[in-house]
């Protein structure tokens, strides 16, 4: 085992959690060179690229090992200057992976930190994908949703939407919530065509009706521990989980185009 990686090796050892940030992927080089097939390819070749230039820089400090691991490249920051705020539009799709609720507080305040910004622009939840033969229901969503509104009211976020919600839901959601969703994603692999009810809904509550193209897994529990331990060259990575992914994008608004989007992860190790 090369020195380099004998430091991340003890680092991760005395690690509870581990949060990485793959920096701006419109300008990583490395991945440009391949185009990733999907929004779960994308995300395990940053994991990997990531870690691997993690591993290959860090240095393990002489004491005080520390409980969160930050796996980030300092030069990859995409952090927006105070100038350029007003100009560009904050987007977040979380996807939680376990229903920690304290999951979103720490994932909005890490994309808060990273991106150097006071609020998010917009943040669209993905709940945790429910077993087999389960279906997703009000009371599923409403403690991640009081979590939201809580962040809305302390104005770390300013609009707050769903993802793949049926008209029944989005109704029942919109009926109980004190802050309500402006907006909800569907996904077009399951409906080519948006339903009309949920169609008519939206125009009258104004709910913007949006498209997106993720799986219902983001991505698995073995993927996820694959991608580590590629990225990490071969330590063993079978003790963490994953709990978020956070992919956010930075709009620029009169000219409509991605100026950078990234992911930030969070992975905890089991406790056994």
């Amino acid at each position: 085992m090369d020195p380099q990686n004998t430091e991340a090796k003890l680092l991760l050892d005395h690690a509870k959690t581990v949060r990485l940030h793959t920096g701006n992927l419109v300008n990583r080089s490395r991945l440009k060179k391949k185009c990733p097939g999907s929004p779960s390819e994308e995300l395990q070749d940053c994991i990997q690229a990531t870690l691997s230039d993690w591993c290959s820089t860090t240095k393990a400090p002489s004491k005080d090992f520390p409980d969160t691991l930050d796996c980030s490249i300092p030069q990859e920051t995409d952090a927006i200057t105070p100038e350029e705020r007003e100009e560009v539009k904050v987007s977040v799709k979380l996807f939680l992976c376990d229903s920690v609720q304290s999951s979103i507080r720490d994932a909005v305040e890490m994309a808060c930190q990273t991106l150097a910004v006071s609020q998010l622009d917009s943040v669209i939840i993905a709940p945790p994908v429910l077993p087999e033969g389960d279906s997703q229901t009000l009371a599923h969503l409403q403690p991640a949703w009081e979590e939201l509104e809580t962040l809305v009211r302390s104005q770390r976020i300013a609009a707050i939407g769903t993802s793949d919600l049926d008209k029944d839901l989005l109704e029942q959601l919109y009926n109980w919530a004190q802050v309500k969703p402006s907006s909800n994603q569907v996904n077009l692999a399951s409906c080519c065509v948006m339903p009309p009810d949920l169609t008519a809904f939206a125009k009258e509550f104004d709910i913007q009706l949006l498209t997106h193209n993720d799986p219902k897994e983001l991505m698995s529990a073995a993927t996820f521990q694959e991608a580590m331990q590629e990225g990490m060259q071969d330590l063993n990575m079978a003790d963490w989980r994953l709990e978020w992914v956070l992919r956010y994008s930075i709009i620029v608004k009169s000219r409509g185009i991605i100026k950078s989007k990234g992911y930030l992860v969070s992975a905890r190790r089991a406790t056994h």
